[in-house]
């Protein structure tokens, strides 16, 4: 090749071609570095035909700089980077950014210096100082790292570097992986888990394309069964890949792998340092890591010879991304693993109905595990009627649940209260003028956090400290605090039940995999330790992935709370985020039982949770949807136009609007005001597009946004299969 053409990182620049040096050799997925103006970009050779642009003469080209002795970026992933640019109607190199690091970790083998805490206290301890050295505690990183987990400055960090507080340490980012071993500890698997697990081994022995669900119930040994067919990929000198929803459950998942394996996967999530980072997509290039055990951006690494993609708790929305490129994990993973013709694997207690109807309509291989293992059973489950007997004035919980919560303490056993909101409470108002806390930035209002004393939005991260007056008319002792968070519900446990001992769970909380693993060995502490839990009070990071066998007691505190707006799968989610945090109940030798608060106990998805209807209940659900001709039988894609002029954002919206093209079988809907009508200070409208399944939407929006031109300060994103209708 005597010239190539490139994806630079830069999303707003299309492919570029440049002149490849005598003596250079590259090919297409190279990893190169190119001038571009003054500066020097990371960029991939890729095959000019399928990136059409602007044919430039050879004298007008500029030399490549450097080539990266890696292997280039394999024909399957970048057919990838392509098929989800086009689906998801992002720029290519967004995605391609995602399958590489920054160039430190493309360099050869080294060490760099990082840095933790010495347990020395520096002579001179400013509230700077103190706050970074409390904060920091254990970890260790670049200075630019701890200086993020202290919430202070570089500068702050440097001092206590200087003053002896923090020292440096040597961390080589190229020593080996430990190799797991798939003979060093098999489990005993009953008959129905040994038939699925041998299909699935079956197919990783294939190596073809072959989309799995594996739906069990919780507790059902799901983990246990495509651990075999990792186990497989690994005889089979393959790499395996699974995905997690959430950063939290990484650390369990860790101490079952090593159990079953001998020695932890390659972790790969935000949690990471950058030096682990490095190490770890060194490891992935290389083939070295065997199994990587990951959060959704784990798809995108360069694998050398993938042989079985898993995504774990696979009907979770947290696997859509919401923000740059807005892509859906589940079903990239899919189209991965269909484009590198392996395995995949979507294990899930209650899969999304689009995966059951690719089940129903053939796409997809369905394997059940239809009971708990060992003969656990699944709990009782019973709904107790707010309105009939509700909770005492004050207070959040029902007379029933407080009983069942008094019965556990008394027998020495665990009980879980489950209530999806952060914070105190969601609102907080003055009861002399009727002032509210909103958000400067957003559409929303301020949560009260009692316990770091502040009011934060949990949109844009704005905080405040909770003042004592209020605003407005200068009352003090006028706040009131609106509707429960868990630390209310925290607060009401801790005067109903001195004596116990309560954990709340929730991503302030639980904000790294350390921190989870804390968590799991107080769970798992003898009864008698000082630091084990009686009482979890807990969001939806503790419906999913935990077994707790002492723990036979789960309370939703309000049932009712997913079920408000016009979310499409508000229902569903809710059928599924109940029947999750249902699953962590009686895991073990003894029974367990749910108690459900509701104000309408009548509600379809209520009545089927109640009853262990859920075929019942997904088989209306998937008829509405049929009806409606909503996902999966249609097709959404949401267009959202923000700018920090509110005049601006209407006239750029309401302009898509009127040019929106006349096609059979699609629909526009709006501009409108978005639900969330102003986030991180800019002004939002929605449009949403709805249309038949097999309609092109992504070239037709493609072609409508191509023609129209409209100021850099207006942003314009198209959101294809929207989540969240916010």
């Amino acid at each position: 090749m005597n010239r190539a053409r490139l994806i630079v990182m830069n999303a707003a620049l299309g492919p570029l071609d440049y002149r490849v040096p005598q003596g250079m050799q590259v090919e297409p997925g190279s990893v190169v570095v190119a001038p571009l103006g003054p500066r020097q970009m990371l960029g991939v050779v890729w095959e000019p035909e399928r990136l059409p642009t602007e044919e430039v003469g050879d004298n007008r080209l500029r030399n490549l700089l450097h080539v990266y002795d890696i292997p280039p970026i394999a024909a399957p992933l970048r057919r990838l980077v392509e098929w989800t640019a086009d689906y998801y109607l992002s720029p290519i190199a967004a995605v391609l950014r995602m399958a590489l690091p920054s160039s430190g970790a493309l360099e050869g083998a080294r060490a760099i210096t990082e840095y933790r805490a010495t347990g020395r206290v520096p002579e001179r301890l400013t509230p700077q100082r103190a706050q970074a050295l409390e904060r920091i505690g254990g970890r260790q990183g670049l200075v630019s790292e701890l200086a993020i987990i202290g919430g202070v400055s570089d500068g702050v960090i440097r001092g206590l570097v200087k003053a002896g507080a923090i020292e440096t340490v040597e961390v080589r980012i190229d020593d080996p992986f430990p190799e797991p071993d798939p003979e060093y500890d098999p489990p005993a698997l009953d008959e129905t888990q040994a038939d699925a697990a041998g299909e699935l081994r079956a197919a990783v022995d294939a190596g073809a394309f072959a989309p799995w669900l594996l739906d069990g119930v919780t507790g059902s040994g799901k983990t246990e069964v495509y651990f075999e067919a990792i186990a497989e990929a690994i005889r089979r000198d393959k790499q395996a890949l699974v995905l997690l929803p959430e950063i939290a459950l990484t650390e369990p998942f860790l101490k079952r792998f090593a159990a079953r394996f001998g020695c932890d996967p390659v972790a790969w999530h935000s949690g990471l340092r950058q030096s682990q980072r490095r190490r770890a997509w060194r490891a992935i290039a290389s083939g070295e890591a065997r199994v990587t055990v990951g959060a959704r951006s784990a798809l995108f690494l360069p694998y050398r010879d993938l042989g079985l993609i898993v995504v774990d708790e696979a009907h979770e929305a947290s696997f859509k991304q919401e923000d740059g490129v807005q892509y859906h994990a589940r079903d990239v993973a899919v189209m991965r693993a269909k484009l590198e013709e392996i395995p995949v694997v979507l294990a899930s207690a209650t899969p999304a109905i689009e995966t059951r109807h690719m089940v129903e309509i053939g796409t997809y291989r369905e394997l059940k595990l239809p009971a708990r293992y060992g003969g656990a059973r699944l709990p009782d489950m019973a709904a107790l009627d707010l309105l009939r007997k509700p909770p005492e004035r004050g207070r959040w919980l029902a007379p029933k649940l407080v009983a069942a919560l008094a019965e556990n303490l008394a027998s020495g056993e665990q009980s879980l209260l489950f209530l999806n909101r952060r914070g105190y409470a969601p609102l907080t108002l003055c009861r002399r003028c009727g002032y509210r806390f909103q958000c400067p930035n957003c559409t929303a209002w301020m949560v009260e956090h009692r316990f770091t004393r502040r009011l934060a939005c949990h949109h844009c991260g704005h905080m405040m400290p909770a003042p004592e007056a209020c605003p407005e008319c200068r009352e003090e002792d006028a706040l009131v605090a609106c509707g429960p968070g868990v630390e209310r519900i925290a607060d009401e446990v801790a005067a109903l039940f001195p004596e116990a001992r309560a954990a709340i769970v929730t991503s302030d909380t639980i904000w790294s995999p350390a921190k989870a693993a804390e968590f799991v060995a107080r769970m798992e502490a003898p009864h008698d330790q000082s630091d084990a839990i009686d009482i979890v009070i807990g969001t939806q990071l503790v419906t999913k992935g935990y077994h707790f066998p002492n723990l036979t007691l789960v309370g939703v505190v309000d049932a009712d709370l997913g079920l408000a707006g016009g979310d499409l799968r508000a229902a569903e989610r809710t059928f599924q985020q109940i029947q999750q945090v249902s699953g962590r109940a009686g895991r073990g030798d003894k029974h367990g039982r749910v108690l459900v608060q509701t104000h309408d106990p009548s509600a379809p998805v209520l009545q089927a949770l109640v009853a262990g209807d859920a075929e019942g209940f997904y088989a209306a659900e998937t008829e509405a949807r049929r009806a409606a001709a909503m996902p999966p039988f249609g097709r959404l894609a949401a267009i959202i136009v923000s700018s920090e002029s509110q005049a601006e954002a209407n006239e750029v919206a309401r302009m898509i609007g009127r040019s929106a093209p006349a096609h059979d079988n699609m629909a526009v809907f709006g501009p409108a005001p978005a639900p969330l009508a102003m986030l991180r200070g800019r002004h939002r409208f929605r449009l949403l597009v709805h249309a038949a399944r097999n309609l092109p939407v992504q070239d037709i929006i493609r072609d409508w946004l191509g023609a129209l031109r409209w100021k850099n300060s207006t942003r314009v994103s198209v959101d294809v299969d929207p989540y969240s209708f916010l």
